[in-house]
């Protein structure tokens, strides 16, 4: 009896051990990637601001801007698995550094456009310089953590989405609002130009703060490396694909691309329209808009965390994912609804919508790593969010030609439901055995 209660006591002290290296390490490591993540996210999608003013200073169509906001994601896709290759052979710190500096260049350079091509061009560049750094960040996780503990790890490192809103929405209205004419420049001009600047300055911390890995780590004792080492080790014996190029040949890799792709088309619905759908109830001020953008992105910051954290708990991830994503359906058939009639209603449905859209997709970065391991996860990761970003260039062209077409939101909202919907759904297709972990 008494030896029993002693194996208890060492287990319970070991799994107290073992918490106490992990939250080190969380501490060390989630919020830097977050800050990091939270300005790239921020550089891509502020050109939804942008074109609260840009489009009746140069004249575009609602079609040329959709155009150019979704060819970001061609040059995201063309470079993607390339840059995680590279990531997995010269570490984290050079690659992620490259990332922000090239991403914060282009982002600036956003400020001189003056033709459609100048901006297809430069949203181009744009994706290429950014492909990397989320499925990067994804693959550098499973370096630090076991299956078992992703699921809240990479819930708070994707709540950089909607804290980008967060702090992004309102500092955007302001620029927006305060910057136009100020040395002969318009506000959308000062946007790209101020938003880039963060970027720029985090690159030159990536290289002095982040660790390529467990092993280079100087802020952590030995015993504390060889508990993480195992942990890691173990997990990826559970795993069957491993190799380069089980990444591009596991079937369940291309299912893992559908699924991605519906909820990207969700979720550049949220990153791209938010400010438009708010203005179309009913808002005029740019300031204002900004400040409205606080709310759904703050509600949904606190659910992909409390939903990350139920996930690990139960072992359970197909139902966190079907769910939030039902939520969001809701949400977004709510929109067109009440979207013209009452700006609370529509603020509470298009919180609906941001809640399930951002819930869903923190939670289906726990499948790609419970199927992959080792080198197939630097090639599965990318290709899942290469191939699923292609959904980035479809969902503001086709909402931005079905606008100019019809000069309502209402069929391209729809779109976003049935997306939501059909991803949320699809994931009830892989076995509960294989990604339960």
């Amino acid at each position: 009896m008494n030896s029993v209660s002693a194996d208890a006591l060492d287990a319970r002290t070991a799994k107290s051990d073992e918490d106490r290296i992990y939250s080190k390490v969380t501490w060390r490591l989630v919020p830097f990637l977050l800050l990091c993540y939270i300005v790239a996210y921020l550089d891509r999608v502020n050109v939804g601001f942008a074109k609260l003013q840009m489009l009746q200073d140069l004249n575009f169509s609602e079609a040329v801007y959709g155009l150019g906001a979704g060819i970001f994601f061609i040059g995201y896709f063309i470079f993607e698995v390339p840059s995680n290759i590279i990531l997995h052979k010269v570490g984290a710190r050079i690659w992620i550094a490259r990332v922000m500096f090239t991403w914060a260049i282009v982002s600036a350079a956003m400020m001189f456009v003056t033709t459609p091509g100048m901006f297809y061009l430069l949203r181009f560049l744009l994706g290429l310089a950014e492909a990397g750094l989320f499925p990067g960040v994804i693959l550098y996780l499973t370096y630090w953590y076991p299956a078992q503990r992703r699921g809240k790890i990479i819930a708070m490192f994707m709540t950089g989405i909607p804290l980008a809103g967060v702090i992004g929405g309102p500092i955007s209205g302001w620029i927006l609002h305060a910057m136009g004419g100020v040395n002969g420049w318009a506000g959308w001009q000062w946007l790209f130009l101020l938003e880039a600047l963060p970027s720029f300055i985090l690159g030159f911390f990536v290289l002095g703060y982040l660790d390529n890995g467990i092993k280079t780590a100087k802020w952590l004792t030995q015993e504390e490396k060889d508990v993480l080492s195992t942990n890691v080790t173990n997990d990826a014996r559970q795993v069957a694909s491993h190799s380069l190029r089980d990444g591009f040949t596991n079937p369940k890799v291309w299912l893992l691309c559908g699924i991605y792709f519906f909820f990207i088309m969700g979720l550049y619905g949220v990153g791209f329209w938010l400010p438009t759908l708010i203005k179309d109830s009913g808002v005029s001020d740019p300031l204002v808009i900004g400040i409205l953008t606080v709310l759904p992105y703050a509600i949904a910051a606190i659910a992909m965390v409390w939903v990350g954290h139920s996930s690990d708990a139960h072992r359970e991830r197909r139902w966190h994912i079907v769910w939030p994503g039902i939520i969001g359906t809701i949400g977004w058939l709510c929109v067109v609804q009440v979207g013209h009639s009452n700006v609370a209603l529509a603020m509470a449905a298009l919180t609906a919508a941001t809640v399930g859209v951002l819930t869903t997709l923190s939670q289906f970065w726990c499948l790609p790593t419970a199927i992959l391991s080792g080198a197939a996860v630097a090639t599965g990761v990318a290709v899942v969010n290469s191939t699923g970003n292609l959904a980035g260039f479809v969902s503001p062209y086709v909402i931005g030609w079905i606008v100019d077409k019809t000069h309502s939101t209402n069929i391209g909202v729809y779109t976003l439901a049935a997306s939501l919907l059909i991803g949320c759904l699809l994931p009830l297709v892989l076995s509960k055995k294989l990604v339960n972990r």
